[in-house]
Protein backbone atom coordinates (compact mmCIF):
# COMPACT_ATOMS: atom_id res chain seq x y z
CA UNK A 1 0.00 0.00 0.00
CA UNK A 2 1.18 3.83 -0.77
CA UNK A 3 -0.36 6.99 -0.28
CA UNK A 4 -0.13 10.03 -2.69
CA UNK A 5 -0.97 13.35 -1.77
CA UNK A 6 -2.89 15.64 -4.00
CA UNK A 7 -3.14 18.94 -3.37
CA UNK A 8 -2.98 21.65 -1.16
CA UNK A 9 -2.84 23.07 -4.73
CA UNK A 10 -3.59 20.75 -8.03
CA UNK A 11 -3.92 21.91 -11.11
CA UNK A 12 -7.69 19.65 -11.13
CA UNK A 13 -8.34 21.30 -7.61
CA UNK A 14 -10.65 24.53 -8.49
CA UNK A 15 -10.05 25.15 -4.31
CA UNK A 16 -7.60 23.86 -2.00
CA UNK A 17 -7.73 20.83 0.06
CA UNK A 18 -5.58 17.75 0.31
CA UNK A 19 -6.56 14.11 -0.84
CA UNK A 20 -4.14 11.40 0.36
CA UNK A 21 -5.12 8.45 -1.52
CA UNK A 22 -4.43 5.36 -0.17
CA UNK A 23 -2.99 2.87 -3.49
CA UNK A 24 -2.65 -1.16 -3.91
CA UNK A 25 -0.62 -0.50 -7.11
CA UNK A 26 -1.43 1.69 -9.16
CA UNK A 27 -5.48 1.12 -7.97
CA UNK A 28 -6.69 3.34 -5.34
CA UNK A 29 -8.85 1.98 -2.78
CA UNK A 30 -9.26 4.46 -0.36
CA UNK A 31 -8.76 8.08 0.63
CA UNK A 32 -8.39 10.58 3.28
CA UNK A 33 -9.57 14.18 2.84
CA UNK A 34 -8.30 17.47 5.10
CA UNK A 35 -9.60 19.98 4.87
CA UNK A 36 -9.55 23.60 6.19
CA UNK A 37 -7.71 25.43 4.24
CA UNK A 38 -10.57 28.08 3.12
CA UNK A 39 -12.25 28.02 6.64
CA UNK A 40 -13.62 31.38 7.48
CA UNK A 41 -16.63 30.75 10.12
CA UNK A 42 -18.71 32.92 8.31
CA UNK A 43 -22.01 31.48 10.74
CA UNK A 44 -20.37 32.83 13.77
CA UNK A 45 -19.56 36.13 12.26
CA UNK A 46 -23.72 36.23 11.01
CA UNK A 47 -24.14 35.69 15.05
CA UNK A 48 -25.58 38.83 16.62
CA UNK A 49 -26.31 40.91 13.44
CA UNK A 50 -29.11 41.80 11.79
CA UNK A 51 -30.66 39.38 9.30
CA UNK A 52 -30.56 42.00 6.86
CA UNK A 53 -26.06 41.70 7.45
CA UNK A 54 -26.82 38.09 7.65
CA UNK A 55 -28.11 37.84 3.80
CA UNK A 56 -25.42 39.90 2.78
CA UNK A 57 -23.03 37.74 4.49
CA UNK A 58 -24.85 34.65 3.02
CA UNK A 59 -24.42 35.27 -0.51
CA UNK A 60 -20.51 35.01 0.19
CA UNK A 61 -20.87 31.34 1.32
CA UNK A 62 -20.34 30.44 -2.09
CA UNK A 63 -19.13 32.03 -5.28
CA UNK A 64 -20.55 29.84 -7.75
CA UNK A 65 -24.59 29.39 -6.29
CA UNK A 66 -24.42 32.47 -4.09
CA UNK A 67 -28.19 33.09 -5.24
CA UNK A 68 -29.49 30.05 -3.70
CA UNK A 69 -27.94 30.90 -0.22
CA UNK A 70 -29.84 34.10 -0.33
CA UNK A 71 -32.95 32.91 -1.32
CA UNK A 72 -32.68 30.22 1.09
CA UNK A 73 -31.86 32.46 3.80
CA UNK A 74 -34.81 34.89 3.02
CA UNK A 75 -37.39 32.29 2.95
CA UNK A 76 -36.25 30.65 5.85
CA UNK A 77 -37.51 34.11 7.69
CA UNK A 78 -40.23 34.56 5.95
CA UNK A 79 -41.50 31.40 7.05
CA UNK A 80 -40.47 31.62 10.52
CA UNK A 81 -42.05 35.26 10.54
CA UNK A 82 -45.38 34.21 8.61
CA UNK A 83 -44.17 36.89 5.18
CA UNK A 84 -46.57 35.95 2.20
CA UNK A 85 -44.17 37.45 -0.57
CA UNK A 86 -45.62 38.77 -3.80
CA UNK A 87 -46.28 36.04 -6.70
CA UNK A 88 -44.37 38.50 -8.69
CA UNK A 89 -41.40 37.32 -6.58
CA UNK A 90 -41.98 34.16 -6.62
CA UNK A 91 -42.03 33.24 -10.07
CA UNK A 92 -38.63 35.54 -10.31
CA UNK A 93 -36.78 34.09 -8.01
CA UNK A 94 -37.29 30.53 -9.93
CA UNK A 95 -35.79 32.45 -12.94
CA UNK A 96 -32.71 33.40 -11.26
CA UNK A 97 -32.64 30.60 -9.41
CA UNK A 98 -33.08 28.27 -12.46
CA UNK A 99 -30.06 30.74 -14.64
CA UNK A 100 -27.48 29.78 -11.48
CA UNK A 101 -28.42 26.63 -11.76
CA UNK A 102 -27.41 26.33 -15.39
CA UNK A 103 -24.42 28.30 -15.33
CA UNK A 104 -23.20 25.97 -12.66
CA UNK A 105 -23.80 22.89 -14.32
CA UNK A 106 -22.21 24.21 -17.11
CA UNK A 107 -18.88 25.14 -14.53
CA UNK A 108 -19.07 21.60 -13.25
CA UNK A 109 -19.37 20.28 -16.76
CA UNK A 110 -16.34 21.97 -18.25
CA UNK A 111 -13.84 20.85 -15.07
CA UNK A 112 -14.94 17.78 -15.69
CA UNK A 113 -13.88 17.80 -18.98
CA UNK A 114 -10.82 19.86 -18.37
CA UNK A 115 -9.75 16.73 -16.00
CA UNK A 116 -10.25 13.80 -18.86
CA UNK A 117 -8.29 15.98 -20.95
CA UNK A 118 -11.02 17.38 -23.33
CA UNK A 119 -9.87 21.33 -23.44
CA UNK A 120 -11.77 22.03 -26.64
CA UNK A 121 -15.53 20.76 -25.03
CA UNK A 122 -14.73 22.84 -21.80
CA UNK A 123 -14.07 25.50 -24.10
CA UNK A 124 -17.43 25.41 -25.37
CA UNK A 125 -19.01 24.94 -22.23
CA UNK A 126 -17.62 28.02 -21.00
CA UNK A 127 -17.96 30.19 -24.10
CA UNK A 128 -22.09 29.35 -24.00
CA UNK A 129 -22.12 30.26 -20.08
CA UNK A 130 -21.76 33.85 -21.36
CA UNK A 131 -25.01 33.77 -22.30
CA UNK A 132 -26.55 32.81 -19.14
CA UNK A 133 -24.65 35.08 -17.12
CA UNK A 134 -25.38 37.74 -19.75
CA UNK A 135 -28.85 37.38 -18.58
CA UNK A 136 -27.80 37.45 -14.82
CA UNK A 137 -26.61 40.73 -14.69
CA UNK A 138 -29.32 41.70 -17.02
CA UNK A 139 -31.95 40.67 -14.45
CA UNK A 140 -30.32 41.52 -11.32
CA UNK A 141 -27.29 43.68 -12.11
CA UNK A 142 -24.21 41.85 -11.14
CA UNK A 143 -22.97 38.74 -12.50
CA UNK A 144 -21.75 36.53 -9.20
CA UNK A 145 -22.87 38.50 -5.94
CA UNK A 146 -26.08 40.02 -7.34
CA UNK A 147 -27.53 41.40 -4.01
CA UNK A 148 -31.28 40.36 -5.60
CA UNK A 149 -33.32 38.96 -2.88
CA UNK A 150 -34.47 40.75 -0.20
CA UNK A 151 -36.40 39.59 2.84
CA UNK A 152 -39.66 40.35 1.64
CA UNK A 153 -39.45 39.49 -2.32
CA UNK A 154 -36.93 40.49 -4.53
CA UNK A 155 -35.02 43.79 -4.86
CA UNK A 156 -36.05 44.68 -8.56
CA UNK A 157 -38.76 44.14 -11.32
CA UNK A 158 -38.14 43.31 -15.00
CA UNK A 159 -39.76 45.02 -17.71
CA UNK A 160 -41.12 43.75 -21.44
CA UNK A 161 -37.91 44.09 -22.95
CA UNK A 162 -36.17 42.30 -20.44
CA UNK A 163 -37.97 39.64 -20.91
CA UNK A 164 -38.13 39.34 -24.84
CA UNK A 165 -34.52 39.27 -24.65
CA UNK A 166 -34.43 36.49 -21.81
CA UNK A 167 -36.70 34.20 -24.38
CA UNK A 168 -34.41 35.30 -27.36
CA UNK A 169 -31.40 34.50 -25.23
CA UNK A 170 -32.49 31.36 -23.88
CA UNK A 171 -33.54 29.77 -27.82
CA UNK A 172 -30.02 30.51 -28.96
CA UNK A 173 -28.15 28.98 -25.97
CA UNK A 174 -30.81 25.98 -26.04
CA UNK A 175 -29.91 25.46 -29.52
CA UNK A 176 -25.91 25.50 -29.28
CA UNK A 177 -26.19 23.76 -25.40
CA UNK A 178 -28.15 20.63 -27.43
CA UNK A 179 -24.68 20.59 -30.32
CA UNK A 180 -22.14 20.62 -27.32
CA UNK A 181 -24.14 18.00 -25.06
CA UNK A 182 -24.18 15.53 -28.08
CA UNK A 183 -20.44 15.78 -28.37
CA UNK A 184 -20.13 14.87 -25.05
CA UNK A 185 -22.66 11.88 -25.27
CA UNK A 186 -21.18 10.26 -28.38
CA UNK A 187 -17.30 10.79 -27.81
CA UNK A 188 -15.54 7.52 -27.76
CA UNK A 189 -12.66 9.70 -25.07
CA UNK A 190 -15.33 10.57 -22.97
CA UNK A 191 -17.02 7.05 -23.37
CA UNK A 192 -13.36 5.69 -22.07
CA UNK A 193 -13.04 7.93 -19.11
CA UNK A 194 -16.56 8.47 -17.98
CA UNK A 195 -18.97 5.13 -18.69
CA UNK A 196 -18.23 2.62 -15.62
CA UNK A 197 -15.92 4.63 -13.76
CA UNK A 198 -16.14 5.44 -10.56
CA UNK A 199 -19.79 4.14 -9.78
CA UNK A 200 -21.92 4.47 -6.92
CA UNK A 201 -24.40 2.05 -6.81
CA UNK A 202 -27.94 2.71 -5.34
CA UNK A 203 -28.11 0.61 -1.98
CA UNK A 204 -24.14 2.90 -1.06
CA UNK A 205 -26.48 6.06 -1.73
CA UNK A 206 -28.67 5.50 1.58
CA UNK A 207 -25.42 5.17 3.62
CA UNK A 208 -23.45 7.95 2.65
CA UNK A 209 -26.54 10.24 2.11
CA UNK A 210 -25.24 11.70 -0.93
CA UNK A 211 -27.26 14.51 -2.71
CA UNK A 212 -27.92 16.67 -5.75
CA UNK A 213 -26.50 15.26 -9.04
CA UNK A 214 -24.19 12.23 -7.65
CA UNK A 215 -27.46 10.98 -5.70
CA UNK A 216 -29.78 11.36 -8.58
CA UNK A 217 -27.18 9.69 -11.02
CA UNK A 218 -27.58 6.77 -8.71
CA UNK A 219 -31.41 6.47 -9.37
CA UNK A 220 -32.94 8.39 -6.68
CA UNK A 221 -35.08 11.33 -7.96
CA UNK A 222 -37.09 12.06 -5.18
CA UNK A 223 -33.38 13.84 -3.46
CA UNK A 224 -34.68 17.18 -5.27
CA UNK A 225 -35.53 19.76 -3.27
CA UNK A 226 -37.65 21.39 -6.00
CA UNK A 227 -40.17 18.80 -5.31
CA UNK A 228 -41.36 19.95 -1.89
CA UNK A 229 -40.93 23.23 -2.98
CA UNK A 230 -44.31 25.28 -3.20
CA UNK A 231 -43.40 27.46 -6.32
CA UNK A 232 -41.41 24.69 -8.23
CA UNK A 233 -44.89 21.90 -7.40
CA UNK A 234 -47.07 24.78 -8.93
CA UNK A 235 -44.61 25.01 -12.32
CA UNK A 236 -45.09 21.10 -12.36
CA UNK A 237 -41.15 20.46 -11.98
CA UNK A 238 -39.87 17.04 -12.67
CA UNK A 239 -36.74 15.82 -11.45
CA UNK A 240 -34.01 14.52 -14.09
CA UNK A 241 -32.52 11.14 -13.03
CA UNK A 242 -30.25 8.36 -14.10
CA UNK A 243 -29.20 4.69 -13.08
CA UNK A 244 -26.15 3.60 -13.74
CA UNK A 245 -24.63 5.89 -11.03
CA UNK A 246 -21.02 6.47 -13.03
CA UNK A 247 -19.29 9.66 -14.27
CA UNK A 248 -21.12 9.45 -17.32
CA UNK A 249 -24.15 9.60 -15.32
CA UNK A 250 -23.66 12.22 -13.30
CA UNK A 251 -22.59 14.64 -16.20
CA UNK A 252 -25.72 13.72 -18.16
CA UNK A 253 -27.93 14.22 -15.01
CA UNK A 254 -26.77 17.75 -15.06
CA UNK A 255 -26.75 18.38 -18.63
CA UNK A 256 -30.24 17.25 -18.77
CA UNK A 257 -31.33 19.40 -16.20
CA UNK A 258 -30.45 22.16 -18.04
CA UNK A 259 -32.99 21.75 -20.10
CA UNK A 260 -35.55 21.65 -16.83
CA UNK A 261 -34.06 24.59 -16.24
CA UNK A 262 -35.25 26.38 -19.27
CA UNK A 263 -38.55 24.95 -19.47
CA UNK A 264 -39.01 25.96 -15.63
CA UNK A 265 -37.87 29.89 -16.43
CA UNK A 266 -39.87 29.76 -19.66
CA UNK A 267 -42.95 28.55 -17.22
CA UNK A 268 -42.30 31.10 -14.72
CA UNK A 269 -42.27 33.90 -17.06
CA UNK A 270 -46.25 33.02 -18.27
CA UNK A 271 -46.95 32.72 -14.96
CA UNK A 272 -45.19 36.10 -13.89
CA UNK A 273 -46.79 37.80 -16.73
CA UNK A 274 -50.26 37.00 -14.90
CA UNK A 275 -49.12 39.12 -12.19
CA UNK A 276 -49.67 42.54 -11.14
CA UNK A 277 -48.87 44.79 -8.05
CA UNK A 278 -45.09 44.95 -6.47
CA UNK A 279 -42.09 42.34 -6.33
CA UNK A 280 -41.53 43.03 -2.42
CA UNK A 281 -43.50 43.69 0.55
CA UNK A 282 -42.71 45.64 4.04
CA UNK A 283 -41.65 42.60 6.16
CA UNK A 284 -42.24 42.91 10.03
CA UNK A 285 -39.59 39.99 11.29
CA UNK A 286 -41.04 38.19 14.34
CA UNK A 287 -38.49 36.49 16.69
CA UNK A 288 -39.00 32.23 16.45
CA UNK A 289 -36.50 29.36 15.43
CA UNK A 290 -36.95 27.28 11.78
CA UNK A 291 -35.39 25.79 9.02
CA UNK A 292 -35.64 25.91 5.22
CA UNK A 293 -34.16 23.97 2.72
CA UNK A 294 -33.71 24.38 -1.22
CA UNK A 295 -32.03 22.21 -4.29
CA UNK A 296 -28.96 24.26 -4.89
CA UNK A 297 -27.07 23.34 -8.05
CA UNK A 298 -25.07 20.27 -5.87
CA UNK A 299 -27.85 19.38 -3.40
CA UNK A 300 -29.71 19.96 -0.67
CA UNK A 301 -28.84 23.06 1.36
CA UNK A 302 -30.26 23.65 4.66
CA UNK A 303 -30.55 27.05 6.42
CA UNK A 304 -31.47 26.55 10.16
CA UNK A 305 -31.58 29.73 12.37
CA UNK A 306 -33.02 31.52 15.08
CA UNK A 307 -33.74 34.93 15.51
CA UNK A 308 -35.09 37.54 17.50
CA UNK A 309 -37.94 40.06 17.08
CA UNK A 310 -36.57 42.72 15.00
CA UNK A 311 -34.09 39.92 13.23
CA UNK A 312 -31.20 40.04 15.25
CA UNK A 313 -29.96 36.62 14.49
CA UNK A 314 -29.20 34.50 17.81
CA UNK A 315 -27.67 31.33 16.28
CA UNK A 316 -27.28 29.95 12.55
CA UNK A 317 -26.53 26.68 11.31
CA UNK A 318 -25.77 26.13 7.49
CA UNK A 319 -25.26 22.51 6.13
CA UNK A 320 -24.38 22.80 2.40
CA UNK A 321 -24.15 19.54 0.14
CA UNK A 322 -20.92 18.54 -0.85
CA UNK A 323 -20.33 17.30 2.79
CA UNK A 324 -22.37 14.76 2.34
CA UNK A 325 -20.83 13.93 -1.10
CA UNK A 326 -17.46 13.85 -0.05
CA UNK A 327 -18.16 10.88 1.73
CA UNK A 328 -20.06 9.10 -1.39
CA UNK A 329 -16.20 10.26 -2.90
CA UNK A 330 -14.71 7.50 -1.03
CA UNK A 331 -17.05 4.29 -2.14
CA UNK A 332 -16.45 5.51 -5.62
CA UNK A 333 -12.95 5.08 -5.58
CA UNK A 334 -13.62 1.28 -5.76
CA UNK A 335 -14.47 1.48 -9.05
CA UNK A 336 -11.67 3.90 -10.45
CA UNK A 337 -8.36 1.76 -12.33
CA UNK A 338 -6.22 4.75 -11.95
CA UNK A 339 -5.09 8.13 -10.20
CA UNK A 340 -6.30 9.76 -13.27
CA UNK A 341 -9.75 7.98 -12.71
CA UNK A 342 -10.03 9.04 -9.06
CA UNK A 343 -9.08 13.09 -10.30
CA UNK A 344 -11.86 13.09 -12.57
CA UNK A 345 -14.48 11.45 -10.00
CA UNK A 346 -13.68 13.88 -7.38
CA UNK A 347 -14.63 16.32 -9.98
CA UNK A 348 -17.84 14.27 -11.43
CA UNK A 349 -19.10 15.50 -7.34
CA UNK A 350 -18.76 19.43 -8.11
CA UNK A 351 -17.10 19.94 -5.18
CA UNK A 352 -17.19 23.03 -3.85
CA UNK A 353 -15.10 23.37 -0.72
CA UNK A 354 -15.01 27.08 0.39
CA UNK A 355 -19.18 26.65 1.08
CA UNK A 356 -18.61 22.75 3.08
CA UNK A 357 -15.87 24.17 5.38
CA UNK A 358 -17.79 25.11 9.09
CA UNK A 359 -17.25 26.34 11.80
CA UNK A 360 -17.77 25.14 15.83
CA UNK A 361 -17.00 26.29 18.82
CA UNK A 362 -15.27 23.38 21.65
CA UNK A 363 -16.64 23.51 25.08
CA UNK A 364 -13.72 22.54 27.44
CA UNK A 365 -14.00 23.39 31.99
CA UNK A 366 -16.88 25.84 30.98
CA UNK A 367 -14.98 28.12 28.80
CA UNK A 368 -15.91 28.31 25.00
CA UNK A 369 -12.92 27.18 22.60
CA UNK A 370 -12.79 28.33 18.87
CA UNK A 371 -11.78 25.52 16.73
CA UNK A 372 -9.75 27.42 13.78
CA UNK A 373 -9.95 24.57 11.47
CA UNK A 374 -12.89 22.99 9.03
CA UNK A 375 -15.25 20.68 10.23
CA UNK A 376 -18.51 19.97 8.75
CA UNK A 377 -22.15 20.01 10.50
Amino acid sequence: MATVPIGPIHPVLKEPLRIKLVLDGEKPVDAEIEMGYVHRGIERIMEGKHCHKGIYLSERVCGICSYVHTMTFAECIENISKIEIPDKAKYLRVVTCELERIHSHLIASAVYNLAIEHETLAMWLLNAREIIMDLMEMITGNRVNMGYNVIGGVRRDINREMMDEIYKKLDIFEEEIKNIIEVFETGPLIALRSKGIAVLPYHKIMRTRAVGPVCRGSGLPESDWRLRHPTYQELKFKPVWREEGDNFARMMVRHEEIFESIRLIREALEHYEECSGDVRVRAEIKGGKGEWRNEAPRGEVTYKMEITDGGIIKRIMIRTPTVMNLEAYKYMLKTCPTVADALSAYTSIDPCVSCTERSIVAIKDGKEIPLNFGVML
